[in-house]
């Protein structure tokens, strides 16, 4: 359940990264077609997947359902119900572009 030494921060820098990155896909996509609207959408179901694979990973490493709660802000139950059942990533019944 501990962290490698320098994980924490590495990681947080590189999802503070990400954050900026999908917002700046916002505005650029403000002044783009509808087919890079439809694009960033699809974005959701990737970091849905993400978080769920994240998730597991935690859960594997013997992380409690509590912590996960409170590190997504919801209820254990709620966290139990939404990632607790194994299922196949959404992405892997999609087709690529």
């Amino acid at each position: 359940m501990g962290r490698r030494r320098g994980e924490a921060v590495e990681t947080a820098e590189w999802l503070g990264m990400l954050r900026r990155m999908i917002r700046a896909a916002g505005r650029r996509v403000a002044d783009a077609d509808e087919v890079e609207l439809g694009q960033l959408i699809e974005l959701r179901h990737d970091l849905d997947d993400a978080i769920a694979a994240a998730v597991n990973g935690q859960r594997s490493r013997g992380v409690s359902w509590a912590y996960i709660a409170a590190a997504t802000g919801v209820t254990r139950q709620a966290a139990q119900q939404r990632w607790g059942a194994l299922r196949e990533p959404a992405g892997s019944n999609r087709v690529q572009r």
